[in-house]
């Protein structure tokens, strides 16, 4: 099936060049993003390669996204299966696949109770909601205020919007969702002046991922659940890049010792299949009762059977435990990279394998992806100065050393070309 699936690929590029396709894309695509030029059409484990033939090691992984690599042979069997048997059915109904799914990950976090989704967006939307309806379910209509971090990034829509602390995703769309008010992360003074009988929570990342891949000051996590304790609100967590094992353990905040009220989480969590989860504790059950929200494919039989996979691979192949050994690895790589470039770097920072090289103001994040693209590995900018590094949990050792060695050349010709 594998082998047939790429013989047809390699008809479909013969067929047609990759201009004639980039031709195709910017002629039909809506244009909202800015891709590179090049066509992808297969992946194997840590590895992409274009219609051309030219082989790409991803340190991308769809954003953090595919945590077993690409074509992980779990994943695809059990889509192949689960797609046989049942795909969709509707929350109107209970489907095995997504019961046994909601149970195991209830399981594995800690967590009772589980509201399935399509994407992080929507799980940070359901936070919001989830919330606010507790407080007012409550008679408490005035406690809706809600206090996030500047340069948090928790999705597009316009409720996670209003959550994510950059004006440039928001402006252009009118008057923000009114309530949320953004501080600097990792200053407790800040959150502590707005605390109050009107806030109903902090709404947080473990680590910020987009904002450039920041871990927080030692202790502000347990911090911020103190303080919701003093003041009766609720901590909720955007766990959707850091969560499923990309830092090193299941969750991150597992890091600091701190449980959350409730969760997002996606990326991980379907492996490549999109999925979201809003996890949370009992004494919220009750805080969106039928009627108040939704989602037509969430928990679907097929997403939740991806997702039971994907927990289940990372358990049996110890890539959580691996993600922190290889993450380790990584570090070490790019911090002499770093040292070794002090005209456009200033050094690595991040947990597990979500970490990033932080560069001085002679050099865009940006301005790296592409030279790094044509050496043959690919990864994001997370802020202005920040290249971020998300392999798949299954990276090696091998590809951990090649992807150090290409980041490194790449400087390297920057460097030069700048004189």
């Amino acid at each position: 099936m594998l082998s047939g699936g790429v013989d047809r690929l390699a008809m479909e590029a013969k067929l047609q060049s990759e201009r004639q396709l980039l031709d195709c894309a910017q002629r039909h695509l809506l244009g909202n993003y800015r891709p590179a030029k090049m066509i992808l059409s297969r992946g194997r484990g840590c590895e992409l390669f274009d219609t051309e033939g030219r082989r790409y090691l991803d340190f991308c992984a769809g954003v953090a996204v595919c945590c077993l690599g690409h074509g992980h042979p779990a994943l695809v069997k059990v889509i192949q299966e689960q797609a046989a048997e049942l795909m969709h059915v509707s929350n109107y109904f209970y489907s095995l696949q997504n019961v046994k799914f909601v149970e195991e990950l209830c399981a594995a976090t800690g967590f009772d109770r589980a509201f399935c989704c399509n994407s992080g967006a929507e799980a940070n939307e359901a936070l919001l909601k989830l919330v606010r309806q507790h407080f007012y379910q409550q008679g408490k209509k005035d406690r809706w205020r809600i206090i996030a971090f500047e340069r948090s990034f928790h999705g597009r829509t316009m409720g996670a919007l209003a959550l994510t602390g950059n004006p440039t995703y928001q402006e252009g769309f009118g008057p923000a969702l009114q309530g949320v008010q953004h501080v600097p992360f990792g200053d407790l003074d800040a959150v502590a002046a707005l605390m109050g009988p009107e806030v109903a929570a902090i709404h947080v990342e473990p680590v910020q991922g987009e904002g450039g891949v920041l871990p927080p000051p030692e202790g502000f996590h347990q911090s911020l659940r103190s303080l919701c304790d003093e003041h009766g609100a609720l901590l909720v967590f955007d766990e959707v890049q850091v969560g499923m094992g990309r830092t090193g353990k299941l969750l991150g905040a597992d890091h600091f010792g701190v449980k959350a009220d409730a969760i997002a989480l996606a990326k991980g969590l379907g492996g490549g299949f999109p999925m979201g989860v809003m996890l949370l504790r009992e004494h919220l059950a009750g805080a969106l009762p039928p009627g108040k929200h939704g989602s037509t494919f969430g928990g679907s039989p097929l997403s939740s059977a991806v997702g039971r996979t994907v927990l289940r691979v990372l358990h049996e192949e110890k890539l959580i435990e691996r993600a922190a050994e290889q993450g380790e690895r990584l570090s070490a790589g790019l911090a002499k990279v770093a040292a070794a470039h002090p005209k456009l770097c200033t050094g690595e920072r991040g947990l597990g394998l979500l970490r990033a090289i932080t560069l001085t103001d002679q050099i865009l994040a940006r301005d790296v992806l592409g030279p790094a693209r044509d050496n043959g590995l690919l990864v994001t900018a997370a802020g202005p100065r920040a290249v971020r590094f998300t392999p798949p949990l299954v990276v090696s050792e091998a590809e951990i050393a090649e992807a150090v060695e290409r980041i490194d050349a790449t400087l390297t010709k920057l460097e030069s070309e700048a004189g």
